[in-house]
């Protein structure tokens, strides 16, 4: 099997990196949905409204976006295993704190800063993750990180199974238990070589985020907007899902269990699949196939009428919304400047996530003003979005197999393209030349290719960034953004035109 050889095929520090990665975004998530099965009794035992409580969860989805820069810049400065450590360590010690909150004040001050805390996971992990691995691994990786958040949920499912006997507090203080994460990753996991790489690489010290973003503002607002739309897609999907069963079809509790059940396999399942196949077909092909595949399921999903067929559809839909979720980050990964890959894709998927919150209350609003019609309101919300995201993939870019870090060229037997501003010294004095018949440099970029080659004219970027070569010379290579599907590069020997 693909995958299982794919997996296999990882080294020993490639994987550890990877489980690091996994578990602590999955052990995150099962700290967040440790809270959402006690919101009741905790208003119960605080004598507090429970629309109060629950403001507990708008607070930490507030403080995440904030925790994602803060942490991501640390990251890119000192390191993603110091942080990552750090993070997990933050947020088992605040979700140990919160069970033993005095009042519902401190308890929602606690959870903010558990939020905060939270917020550097994603981003962090993922560039860890998928800095560490060769980069025909990092489709299915991306797939598998992105479903540790249904892992999460599944571990907490099982955890409420004890809260008659633990209590709230118990639950919560359950949440510790991530903090042996931190233990396995002092012990078996190593540096991005990426990092590690730039760092060793830079003749400055490393750039502040200002310096790091430059020329990139367009696309940290555009992947702000993908991500508010891609998180509308999965709360759109979920949030009110079983509500829209319990409420308008009339299932019982157990009933509705077993189809949430149903549906989360199919979103770990389409996670995995599609992220493995954007490595093959594609990014933005993924996401608009998976897109697609979502209206033409929506119908079945929102406006079946048995029991049977809406676990189906909801089986199917998840399949193509967490299909989509699979790609992302790698997507945003790939998208990212080198120096600001430890904060920018957490923060953009943060942010985007704090703006989506407002889905269950929008949601909510629109099946009471049409009669308490929920599948409605599910499939206007889920629809929507689910065009905007086809057009926006669509217009938008990517950079599928872009080399990480600043620590040298062109490989000569691998062919991994140099990040921006990299420089590439020919082993030896004849010069260098490249296939780049598949190659694509964006940025108002000019050049001349002759035979799938580039010579001396070419041009990159609006920086004045160029190659060029000659004996002894290094070939810089310079620009905004580089993606390719294959590129074949040699030192030395004759060439058809010296580059």
């Amino acid at each position: 099997m693909v995958i299982i050889d794919d997996l296999r095929a990882l080294n020993g520090p490639q994987r550890a990196a990877f489980t690091a990665s996994l578990l602590g975004w999955a052990l995150d998530a099962f700290d967040y949905f440790l809270l959402v099965f006690v919101l009741t009794d905790i208003a119960k035992e605080f004598h507090a409204d429970i629309a109060l409580v629950n403001s507990a969860l708008f607070l930490t989805l507030a403080a995440r976006p904030v925790g994602a820069f803060v942490f991501g810049r640390l990251s890119d400065r000192f390191g993603r295993r110091p942080m990552l450590m750090t993070v997990v360590g933050l947020y088992s010690v605040l979700a140990l704190a919160s069970a033993f909150s005095p009042n519902v004040y401190v308890f929602l001050g606690l959870r903010s800063l558990f939020g905060f805390a939270m917020g550097g996971v994603w981003g962090i992990g993922a560039s860890l993750a998928l800095e560490s691995i060769p980069a025909k691994s990092r489709g299915l990786i991306s797939g598998i990180l992105q479903e540790g958040y249904p892992m999460g949920y599944f571990l907490a499912a099982i955890a409420n199974l004890f809260l008659p006997a633990i209590g709230w507090r118990g639950m919560l203080a359950l949440g510790v238990l991530p903090a042996l994460l931190i233990l396995y990753i002092q012990r078996s996991v190593r540096e991005s070589p990426a990092w590690e790489a730039a760092g060793s690489a830079a003749a400055t010290p490393r750039p502040n985020f200002i310096q790091a973003m430059k020329g990139h503002w367009r696309m940290l607002a555009y992947a702000v907007l993908l991500m508010t739309c891609f998180n509308f897609f999965s709360h759109g999907t979920q949030d009110l899902y079983p509500t829209f069963l319990q409420v308008q079809h009339h299932l019982s509790p157990h009933e509705v269990g077993l189809i949430a059940v149903i549906y989360n396999i199919g979103a770990i399942l389409g996670g995995i699949t599609f992220g493995a196949l954007s490595e093959r077909f594609g990014r933005r092909r993924i996401i608009i196939i998976t897109a697609v595949l979502s209206l033409v399921v929506l119908p079945l999903w929102a406006f079946a009428q048995s029991a049977v067929w809406l676990a189906v559809g909801a089986f199917l839909m998840q399949v193509m919304v967490q299909g989509a979720w699979g790609v992302i980050p790698v997507h945003l990964n790939e998208l990212s400047p080198d120096e600001a890959r430890g904060t920018f894709p957490g923060f953009v998927y943060q942010l985007g996530n704090l703006i989506a919150s407002v889905n269950a209350t929008l949601q909510a609003a629109i099946a009471a003003h049409s009669g308490g019609d929920y599948a409605y309101a599910l499939a206007v919300v889920a629809g929507s979005v689910a065009v905007v995201i086809v057009i926006l993939t669509a217009f938008g870019t990517e950079a599928k197999g872009v080399a990480f870090g600043r620590s040298g060229g062109v490989h000569p037997s691998t062919g991994a393209i140099p990040a921006a501003g990299a420089t590439i010294s020919p082993t030896r004095p004849s010069g260098f030349s490249a296939d780049v018949s598949s190659c694509a440099i964006e940025n108002n970029a000019t050049h001349s290719k002759a035979n799938g080659q580039f010579e001396r004219s070419v041009r990159v970027g609006t920086t004045g960034g160029r190659i060029a070569a000659g004996t002894g010379v290094p070939v810089y290579l310079k620009a905004d953004k580089i993606s390719h599907s294959a590129v074949t590069a040699r030192w030395g020997g004759a060439s058809s035109s010296r580059t």
